[in-house]
């Protein structure tokens, strides 16, 4: 059985290519020109050029392999044109998902996000059946993946067996990038966090996700979503926790979103027109700060034995990882 693993270089696709690898599984990855391979270092698994926007390219991928995992995607919170969140999250999901099944695999796994799961009004966890809309995603890319879980819909509606998982906030080993999340941890080991928005999120180690991913290769439902997610935490109890773990104190001041908002907004307009550069305050992830993402997984934990290593577990592996690899 081959499997082709997009987005390979990636912290959760690489983690998938993994989980593959020590499940005896062969892995083809789909890689894009130029991409940083340091994710891959180690594997023992075959690697093609290729791009979602080239559908030749996917085709020719797609060639031999019984299963797919789709984990590709423009993972930011800002973009110098925005265009591109739409042009590969949007437009290359689809043009994947035509030539999956003009090729006939077996199976796909699409990898959505959290944010494209909705919240309740009143409060309280979001689960897969919570209602949410296009106007409630917040940026470019909450956006392209809310309309990209369309594309894979009517696929699965088609008659594409595909089924598609949500992950939370995965921290772990292998985030070279690193991610969003990710920069967080860093940034806390480096003592930059000096204060703190009150926000929510939900986290799971890497290496669950990638497992939940297998699983809902093998047990999933076509068509239905799965959050592979474990703890509900504020952001003060993280930086709690990595205080425990690195002996850097965590922030005390608690600082109001209506202060920080209009500083987001200085910053985008310096990375838009001045420095070209992520701004050092991201405005979508300070407007996403105003909601609680906590959400409740347990139907993939009922339905894809979804495995739950507690957070400080998963924190405590990113940080050696970042230590010994000088990121901090």
């Amino acid at each position: 059985m081959k499997a082709l693993v997009t987005g390979v270089t990636g912290f959760i696709g690489s983690a998938v290519a993994r989980a593959l690898l020590q499940a005896g599984t062969e892995v083809r990855g789909l890689v894009r020109p130029g991409a940083d391979r340091r994710a891959l270092d180690g594997l023992a698994m075959e690697t093609v050029t290729g791009d979602l926007t080239d559908a030749a390219s996917l085709r020719s991928a797609l060639r031999g392999c019984r299963q797919v995992y789709h984990v590709a995607a423009h993972y930011a919170l800002w973009a110098r044109d925005p265009s591109v969140f739409y042009k590969v999250n949007v437009d290359g999901t689809r043009t994947l998902l035509d030539a999956a099944r003009e090729t006939g695999v077996d199976r796909v796994v699409y990898t959505s996000t959290i944010g494209a799961i909705g919240l309740p009004e009143g409060g309280g966890p979001g689960t897969e059946a919570t209602p949410v809309s296009l106007s409630q995603m917040t940026g470019d890319y909450k956006r392209s993946k809310y309309l990209a879980e369309q594309e894979v819909r009517k696929a699965a509606n088609a008659g594409l067996p595909v089924v598609i998982v949500n992950p939370s906030a995965p921290v772990g080993v292998c985030d070279v990038k690193p991610t969003p999340t990710g920069q967080i941890v860093v940034d806390f080991m480096k003592g930059r966090m000096v204060a703190y928005v009150e926000t929510g999120m939900n986290l799971i180690d890497v290496d669950d996700v990638a497992v939940g991913h297998l699983r809902a290769m093998e047990r999933g439902h076509i068509g239905e979503r799965y959050i592979l997610g474990c703890r509900n935490l504020t952001l003060k109890e993280v930086f709690e926790i990595l205080g425990r773990l690195t002996g850097v104190k965590a922030p005390k001041v608690k600082l109001p979103r209506g202060l920080v908002l209009p500083l987001a907004h200085v910053n985008k307009w310096l990375a838009d027109y001045v420095t070209h550069r992520t701004p050092r305050i991201p405005l979508d992830g300070v407007r996403m700060a105003k909601y609680v993402m906590h959400y409740d997984s347990s139907k993939a934990v009922r339905d894809l034995d979804l495995p739950q290593t507690p957070p400080e577990v998963a924190l405590e592996k990113a940080v050696r990882w970042f230590r010994d690899h000088g990121y901090a």
